[in-house]
């Protein structure tokens, strides 16, 4: 003889309150569509939910009175693992790398400098830029500025400012995050990596490098 829907308990780490388990004597309904039937009888509800072989599941439990649903629970609980589970997946792990600068570097290396950023930030790190200033260079903050403004102006589209210059002694620095364009230009990339290698394999065919290969005996033969 089969276990009823009704005679089945959730695992022993699962708090939830479905159908037998809902001890209060009323519950705010909330039917298999989703519609609102207001506050109902607890036997009254578990009634309803049988009818239509599903269960009765405590959602809001906190509520006065408590909100259940008429919903199959095994779907239920499978649907929460898989938001759960995507929500992980999305829930990347950042890392901050930090790339310095003088206020007079020689354009060669800025423009290294910042093809370093453009690559953290297309891997979708953050990037602590930080100038560092020696001496008198401390009396004009403004070239730091200058400098991080110029940068955040080439990486446009890639770059978003999480934190503005902040100058602590020595060092200005400002915080910059990656955007999502910044992953689409990332993929594109590598997918013309992956076009171009299939390519180069095409151009190297064995077939195609045999050919002169065959030709060489027909030139002996001619010169005999």
């Amino acid at each position: 003889m089969g276990v009823s829907r009704f005679d089945r308990r959730p695992p022993e780490r699962d708090s939830t309150r479905i159908n037998e388990r809902i001890r209060v004597s009323e519950v705010r309904l909330i039917d298999e569509k989703g519609e609102q039937m207001g506050v109902k009888d607890t036997q009254e509800a578990l009634a309803y939910a049988q009818e239509r072989d599903l269960d009765l599941v405590e959602v809001a439990a906190d509520a006065r009175p408590p909100v259940c649903r008429v919903l199959d629970y095994s779907k239920y609980k499978y649907e929460l693992e898989q938001k759960a589970k995507a929500a992980r997946k999305h829930q990347q792990q950042t890392n901050v790398r930090e790339m310095k600068l003088r206020p007079k570097i020689a354009t060669h290396d800025y423009e290294t400098k910042k093809g370093h950023v453009e690559r953290f930030l297309r891997h979708q790190d953050k990037v602590k830029v930080t100038i560092m200033f020696r001496g008198r260079e401390q009396s004009h903050p403004e070239r730091g500025r200058a400098l991080l403004q110029r940068l955040v102006e080439d990486l446009d589209g890639l770059a978003v400012v999480e934190s503005p210059p902040l100058q602590e002694g020595r060092n200005m620095t400002m915080m910059l995050g990656p955007t999502r364009e910044a992953a689409k230009v990332e993929a594109s990339e590598q997918a013309a990596k992956v076009e171009a290698s299939e390519q180069a394999a095409k151009a190297e065919d064995p077939v195609v490098a045999a050919k002169p290969a065959a030709a060489e005996p027909e030139a002996e033969q001619a010169a005999g």
